[in-house]
């Protein structure tokens, strides 16, 4: 079912990758057009909800990880419909002053973000398109939190490949990278056409009806948004096999159809 409360801004119409990511993980803030994209997915790969939970496992390990690491600011691009276990909530697990910007380019997501998050003086929702860094960086909202003078973590899960060639993803990392402070870190997941390239290639012309493409790449593709950051064990990886909390291999990890890295800023 769809949510009843609906932002004038919001075109219900079009599908939202937002929403259709929100319907997988078993939200309710997403539209008739979300679940027919999202049926549509579902045929092409069954255990799509099972891939976007893993997808969302991972956010959770790795901002957890940079978090013990020290780094007390999270910039999380892309961020979409706020769900259970959000960034602030994982880091602050660690230390409970920790400040978080979200930052999407979809309406729907920024004006749920907004609603949830009212009253958190330490966290801000941002309404910006992550293809414009400079001026992502730049905004007030985002420098009124996070102080790029100290160590930043940018969060790019399942962002960059929502992000077409032409459209130049590597020159936003290279950005933030040159924005940030030594001890930053970056966390990337992304779609890849390593071990199934067909069934990439259906989601891809799936997701070419919605709000965002999705671009699956190969993993040295992938890798090469870690350029100038030390990448940390175990490097870009299936993201089921990214320290796993009980230490159990998955079996067939690559069928998660993403990979996922942490690196860090020397």
């Amino acid at each position: 079912m769809g949510f009843e409360w609906t932002p004038p801004e919001v075109d219900c119409r079009k599908p939202s990758v937002a929403r259709v990511y929100d319907f997988l993980l078993g939200g309710d803030h997403n539209f008739a057009s979300d679940r027919e994209l999202a049926t549509g997915l579902l045929r092409v790969e069954p255990r799509a909800r099972e891939l976007a939970r893993a997808n969302r496992a991972f956010l959770r390990r790795a901002v957890r990880a940079v978090a013990e690491a020290g780094v007390r600011q999270f910039v999380d691009l892309g961020s979409g419909i706020p769900t259970q276990g959000n960034v602030h909530e994982v880091a602050r697990d660690v230390d409970p002053a920790t400040r978080v910007v979200y930052v999407d380019n979809e309406d729907v997501a920024v004006a749920h973000g907004r609603a949830l998050l009212t009253g958190d003086d330490r966290v801000a929702v941002l309404h910006a398109d992550l293809r414009r860094p400079a001026d992502l960086l730049a905004d007030p909202t985002l420098r009124n939190l996070i102080d790029l003078s100290e160590p930043v973590a940018f969060l790019l899960v399942a962002a960059l490949h929502l992000v077409k060639d032409e459209e130049d993803p590597g020159s936003i990392v290279a950005a933030l990278r040159d924005a940030c402070a030594p001890g930053s870190h970056l966390v990337i997941s992304h779609l890849t056409h390593e071990t199934q390239p067909g069934k990439t290639a259906a989601i891809g012309r799936l997701y070419d009806r919605a709000s965002s493409p999705a671009v699956a790449r190969s993993q040295a593709e992938i890798l090469r948004f870690f350029d100038g950051w030390d990448l940390l064990d175990p490097g870009l990886v299936y993201l089921p096999t990214w320290r796993p909390d009980d230490g159990t291999p998955t079996p067939d990890p690559e069928h998660s159809l993403m990979l996922g890295g942490v690196a860090h800023h020397p």
